[in-house]
Order: structure tokens, then sequence, then C-alpha cells
């Protein structure tokens, strides 16, 4: 059994990951988690450690969050350097664990940054996996908020309907306020079901399990509660400007999309044109019908069988 966290110079800092599985010959699984700034070490062990049994599972704590956030540079928080970071993370891991090659299984803003990683520098990747996927930035901020707006224009939501005119409507994807404007409306977001098909709201659902968990030094749930603002709103303007069936859409490796249906976070009426213009060895689209922004906790199931399908065979 192989259950490590530590630390491992990643592009001139220190940054935290976790290796959990059976053996070091089992194919090697790098998760790249959403946000920016929202590590997923604690809960991604905690419901899915049965992918350990088919891979070795590798969760990283991107620079400026959680076990990664001591000694962050603000001036470093840039896209570039997210790339940069997570194929430095990547030959580290073929390197150290001997494989040539990874599957990387990406999430939300994990899908911005493993697109572009996937188009960059395919040599150590063996298959891209993503969920609430990225397409175009500016496009996506519009429809997310028409739908919230929607949602709680029809409910009779006055006091939603006067946070969203205060924040919005988007402007090249960026809301009046900054980051406490884009908080607003993915609050308002997640009341109408754009977010997850599950209730419980922000404190419930994520602040809380972060607090109590076992997976997180005192220091790291620091970092998770502070870097995530300052990642965010440092880094979102230019996390809007891009449009991958423009700059991003031909692979050397698999590329999968399993989708939620229901999303409008990373809205999925904006995949099927992505989809179509996307060139790889082998691809597929495949619709999570009762799941929104995260199909890998709202129909688990169904998502990890067709993960261990899809990249084992």
């Amino acid at each position: 059994m192989i259950d490590v966290i530590k630390k491992v110079p990643i592009c001139g800092m220190l940054q935290k990951i976790h290796i959990r599985g059976i053996d070091a010959k089992q194919p090697v699984l790098l998760v790249l988690h959403g946000g920016p700034g929202i590590p997923n070490r604690a809960s991604f062990f905690k419901h899915h450690s049965d992918l350990c049994s088919h891979f070795l599972v590798v969760t990283w704590d991107q620079r400026g969050c959680g076990g990664s956030y001591k000694g962050i540079d603000p001036s470093t928080l840039t896209l570039a350097q997210y790339i940069n970071d997570a194929k430095a993370l990547i030959e580290y891991l073929c390197e150290s664990l001997k494989c040539q090659k990874l599957f990387i299984l990406c999430g939300s803003w994990g899908t911005e940054l493993g697109t572009m990683l996937a188009f960059r520098y395919p040599e150590h990747i063996a298959g891209y996996v993503g969920f609430g996927q990225t397409v175009n930035g500016i496009e996506n901020e519009r429809v997310s908020y028409e739908f919230a707006l929607k949602g709680a224009t029809e409910a009779n939501d006055a006091k939603s309907v006067a946070l969203l005119n205060e924040c919005g409507p988007p402007v090249d994807g960026q809301y009046k306020g900054g980051f406490k404007g884009l908080t607003t409306q993915r609050k308002v977001l997640k009341k109408y079901g754009g977010n997850s098909t599950r209730s419980g709201g922000w404190f419930k659902t994520m602040a809380l399990p972060i607090l109590f968990s076992r997976e997180y030094t005192l220091g790291d749930k620091i970092g998770i509660f502070k870097g995530y603002s300052l990642v965010l709103s440092t880094m979102w303007k230019e996390i809007t400007n891009y449009n991958f069936i423009e700059q991003c859409y031909e692979f050397e490796m698999p590329y999968y999309i399993f989708q939620g249906k229901l999303d409008y976070n990373t809205p999925a009426e904006l995949i099927p044109a992505f989809y179509e213009k996307i060139k790889a060895p082998e691809k597929d689209l495949i619709w999570f019908e009762n799941s929104a922004h995260g199909p890998l906790n709202e129909e688990p199931e169904k998502f990890k069988a067709l993960l261990i399908k899809k990249l084992l065979g």
C-alpha cells in the first residue's frame, strides 16, 4: 500500500501532494482540482478512495492554496505559471514513479488548466477526462448569469434579483465588485440548481468538512481559507479570457468529457460545439442526465465505472 503526503519542489516553491494506491506499478491518475484555489484532497479520498484499487491516485494542492499556500508570491498567480507547475509536477511524477505517461482527471477550472496542458505538453499525458468542462470564459459567465437571473425572477426572489443586478451582468466575464460579485452570482446559481443537484449551502458542504478533515493540517486549513479568495480574485480576469473552440482543440491523447446535463456553472450547452471541433486519437462526450457541475459526486458509481472503462479498457 502506498499512502504518502508530502511537499515537493515545483517551479520555485514547495507544493503539497498526496499519493495513494496499492502499488507503484498501477497507472497514475493525477487529479486537477477546481477553483482556482479549491483543493480537494480530503473530499476526493473520502468519497473516491475505491479508485485507488485501479490507479495510483495523486491529488495536488495547486499554487497558492491549501498545503501550497505558505510562502506564496501573489505575482506568480498566473495561468502560465500554473501550466508550468502542472508540467513540472507531471515530469516529477513520471520520474519518481517510473512511468512514461499518466492520466489526468480534471474538474471545473481544472479542465481549463488540463486542456491547455494537454494541448501544449502532451508527451507525458496518456489520456484526459474532464467534468464541469470549460469552453469559453466570456460566454460561460454570460450564460451562467442569465440562468441564475431567470431562476430568481421566475421564483419571485426579489432579493436574489437585486443581488444579481448589483453584480452584473458580466462584462467580458467580469462582475462588478470582482471577487464579491463573482461569489454572489455563484451563490444564486447554486440556489437555483445550476451548480449542484444536491442541497446544502457552502458552509455545510465545504467549510465544515474541511474544518473536521484529518487530511489537512492546521496550516493547510489556513491556506485553504486564505488562499481561495487570494487565488480566485488574482486570477479571475486572466482565466476567463479563453475560447477553446479557437485555441485548443487538437490533442495527441484520448480526450473524454463527462458532463452534467444540468450544469450552468460551466454551462453544458456550450460543450457540443467544442466537442465537434476536437481532434484526438479517440474522443467521447458522455452526458450525466441527473448531474450539474459535479457528476463525480452526483452520480459517482456511473462516473467511476466509465472512468475505469475509458482509461483502462
